[in-house]
């Protein structure tokens, strides 16, 4: 394609795009501290009512004389004796029968503090009837990535890849930061709602800034090395929550970072390939020769004029530039396949992804330790993931990633609930498939939405993996009523989505899209055409193709 030759005319991979996606990379470290923060800032520790204040405690055996036990036989963390009971143990059957002897713990609750010196259930006491608040905060967070996702996503397709980053970095900095100081529950939840909205653009619109300044060969090794920093991330977060166990250190350590990252970011380079789009040929033209003398290649961005650029790109001025939005997702057939196969792939990753991560206290073992193996897993996963994606193509890397995870989760759910090591490696082995799914959605919708809308469709992808997040939480609910439900629904999904990858086409070795009709030449197999005859077949955003084969 003309842009791609023009991109190796400036430097191809040069200094440039190396400190370009250093510096996009780097903010990614912390994309997952913030994601799955609430494992360790909301833990759950072992806690007991209180008992009342005008109770003389003198040893643990007089403390413990206040508490029924559960039918395991351990203290009731939820209920209280109403007056000091001397004698043996109620269980808490027992003392269902004796009304009048037990009540809520209205004095507050005793936590263990052995772990964790604080967090938010141990500060607004989430716990017993106000446990479902804890969830609640998480399911906010992922409401603002969805919003994020819908609003910033088309927003920088109007303004540009360069100028909403910079408004994420500072919105991330400032949201976290009050986050950290927040005075009360509904207050932080809000302040986490602002911090997921700026996060969700952060990370779409490094990825595609990236990729739109990449030649071909080499967009997959930008989106594997994203993944990577992703996956760094994960082990990053253990060691930060081990050094620092209070929750209001651990939030604010996670959040200053991005003051810097907004900071530098004023020295990011718009995406030419976007401003082409929008018909700015001549901060096309200057945009080019600085990444051609950054690059080394001062003679070559000499050469290139507008004249060179009305030449190469005629394609691209021949777009209805100010009407693309997302409702042209649906309204293009050739759009309309995209978005609803895409949509499918990016619920089925994100649902069952979080899924299996939010939940670290289940596994019965150390929560920085498990979160540590979480983040290993990614590693050998996502390096397959990168050969199967340059060898075979994205759409098997796709398709295998989440039929993979769901025959993970789907035999976890068969297997009796004492065989710990079996079940912990399997969730290991389905999620490291997630991840490799994530891995390669990012890269795939990147690389089949044309330029013009490349922006809008990835943030509605990321909005349908935020609805997904958002719906886990309470498919988890299900273990009410049946101990596995939960199991078999987070891996049927998955399994059922992997076949929507039958209807994309593959774009290994392919150049991106820059309109609706490149869309169809991909399709039908044709390669760049001569200009004429595309000014002959170009179709406006919002209209149907004029194919003969028809969608």
């Amino acid at each position: 394609m003309a842009f791609n030759d023009l991109l190796k005319q400036v430097g191809g991979v040069g200094r440039f795009q190396q400190i370009q996606v250093a510096l996009t990379v780097l903010p990614l470290l912390l994309m997952a501290s913030h994601n799955t923060l609430q494992n360790f800032t909301a833990a759950i520790p072992r806690h007991r009512c209180r008992p009342p204040p005008n109770a003389s405690l003198i040893t643990d055996g007089d403390l413990e004389a206040w508490l029924p036990q559960d039918p395991r036989g351990q203290p009731e963390s939820c209920l209280r004796f109403a007056t000091l009971r001397r004698g043996p143990p109620l269980t808490n059957s027992t003392a269902a029968n004796i009304t009048e002897a037990v009540e809520p713990c209205i004095d507050g609750w005793v936590y263990d503090n052995s772990t964790f010196l604080s967090t938010i259930v141990t500060e607004w006491d989430l716990v017993c009837s106000h446990r479902a608040l804890r969830q609640l905060a998480q399911s906010l967070y992922m409401v603002g990535v969805l919003l994020g996702a819908m609003s910033f996503g088309h927003l920088a397709d109007r303004l540009g890849r360069r100028k909403v980053l910079i408004l994420n970095y500072l919105q991330t900095a400032v949201s976290g930061t009050c986050a950290a100081y927040a005075p009360n529950f509904p207050l932080y939840c809000t302040f986490r709602l602002l911090s997921g909205m700026s996060l969700a653009s952060i990370v779409i619109n490094s990825m595609t800034i990236n990729v739109e300044w990449m030649p071909i060969h080499t967009r997959a090794y930008v989106g594997t090395l994203i993944g990577y920093t992703y996956s760094l991330g994960q082990f990053l977060l253990a060691g930060l929550a081990y050094a620092v166990p209070h929750w209001r250190h651990l939030q604010l350590l996670v959040s200053v970072p991005f003051y810097a990252f907004f900071l530098y970011s004023w020295f990011f380079i718009e995406s030419a390939r976007w401003l082409s789009s929008r018909g700015r040929l001549d901060l096309t033209l200057s945009t080019l020769q600085r990444v051609a003398r950054i690059n080394g290649k001062q003679a070559e961005g000499a050469k290139l004029s507008l004249e060179v650029l009305r030449t190469s790109l005629q394609k691209e001025l021949t777009l209805d530039k100010g009407q693309a939005s997302a409702m042209d997702l649906l309204r293009c057939p050739a759009l309309r396949r995209l978005f609803l196969c895409l949509s499918m792939l990016w619920f089925a990753t994100s649902f069952a992804y979080y899924g299996l991560v939010m939940d670290l206290q289940g596994f019965g073992v150390s929560i920085y330790l498990i979160q540590v193996i979480f983040g290993a897993v990614d590693l050998p996963a996502k390096l397959v993931c990168f050969l199967v994606i340059n060898s075979l193509g994205r759409r098997p890397a796709q398709a295998a990633s989440l039929l993979l995870a769901g025959i993970c989760i789907l035999v976890n759910a068969v297997i009796p609930q004492d065989q710990t090591v079996v079940r912990t490696s399997l969730a290991v082995l389905g999620k490291g498939c997630l991840a490799s799914s994530f891995n390669c959605i990012f890269l795939y919708t990147g690389e089949l939405y044309p330029t013009v809308i490349r922006q809008t469709g990835l943030g509605m992808g990321s909005t349908l993996a935020r609805v997904g997040s958002i719906v886990s939480p309470l498919v988890s609910m299900t273990t009410e009523l049946y101990p596995t439900a939960p199991l078999f629904i987070f891996g049927a999904i998955p399994v059922a989505a992997s076949a929507a990858t039958a209807l994309l086409p593959e774009t290994r070795g392919q150049p991106l899209p820059d309109t609706v009709q490149d869309l169809d030449s991909r399709r039908t197999g044709r390669l760049r055409q001569p200009q004429q005859e595309q000014q002959k077949q170009m179709v406006p955003l919002q209209g149907t193709t004029q194919e003969k084969d028809g969608l």
